[in-house]
């Protein structure tokens, strides 16, 4: 099973640059997109064309933001939304679907914000992500993928000195918060298989960051330990254009 995710960063935009295409040509089982910045009807139909999935969505409560989406070949045994915390709820965040060996959880993380004006909250909503996703992995295992808008370590980011507690993605507060996430014993999949590679999954659509390599590694697959023995890769697709993210991926066996 491939299991492949995106932040797309308009799922309207992208269906224009191709999307339809890429999903179709990449052979995933389950595509998994954020920030659609889409209404659930305006994601069905931008995906009308898509063939042979089911598709799932959250969306913000303000229109052209956030938004998460499920794409899957497989027809889940059930599909939840959001932590039911109210002060968490509405910005379309977090979707889950349940498969017979595991829930898959697409996430995206809210920034911290021009200036870290939200790093408080964001603090608060990791603790929270953390004990949701805990409360899922003790009835089974869990693939928790998504943009994650934090760079883990400095191997993950390309300036990491420079953004160390000044830039929204780096501080030592979002990266206790990922940090606190894997101690649940969950583990990051491309780190594990790929310990000391270089390579990224974001640049800012400022400076020609894409062109200079000013980039971010913040796209993760977070695997329970439990799922490690059945991973046999994990990539980053830095070939794939249409957003100022590319998608990642994961390959299970059976």
């Amino acid at each position: 099973m491939q299991i492949i995710s995106w932040n797309v960063n308009g799922v309207r935009a992208t269906v224009k640059k191709g999307l339809i295409d890429i999903i179709n040509d990449s052979g995933a089982d389950i595509y998994c997109l954020q920030e659609t910045k889409a209404q659930d009807d305006q994601v069905q139909e931008a995906l009308a064309d898509l063939n042979g999935f089911h598709i799932y969505s959250n969306s913000a409560t303000k229109k052209g933001y956030s938004g998460v989406a499920i794409l899957s070949k497989t027809e889940p045994i059930c599909v939840t939304t959001d932590m039911g915390i109210a002060e968490h709820d509405d910005e379309g965040r977090i979707i889950c679907a349940e498969y017979a060996d595991f829930y898959l959880v697409n996430v995206y993380v809210p920034n911290s914000g021009a200036g870290l004006k939200r790093l408080e909250y964001r603090a608060t909503w990791d603790e929270a992500f953390k004990n949701y996703l805990n409360d899922l992995q003790s009835k089974k295992p869990i693939v928790v993928t998504g943009d994650f808008n934090v760079a883990h370590r400095a191997i993950d980011l390309k300036n990491d000195k420079s953004n160390y507690n000044k830039t929204s993605g780096y501080t030592q507060v979002e990266i206790d918060g990922l940090d606190s996430i894997l101690g649940i014993g969950l583990k990051d999949s491309f780190r594990e298989l790929h310990p000391e590679e270089v390579k990224y999954s974001f640049w800012s659509m400022r400076f020609n960051a894409r062109k200079n390599n000013a980039v971010w590694r913040i796209d993760y697959f977070l695997l329970s330990d439990t799922l490690m023995p059945k991973m046999t890769d994990a990539f980053i697709d830095n070939d794939t254009f249409g957003s100022d993210h590319c998608p990642v991926g994961i390959t299970l066996s059976n």
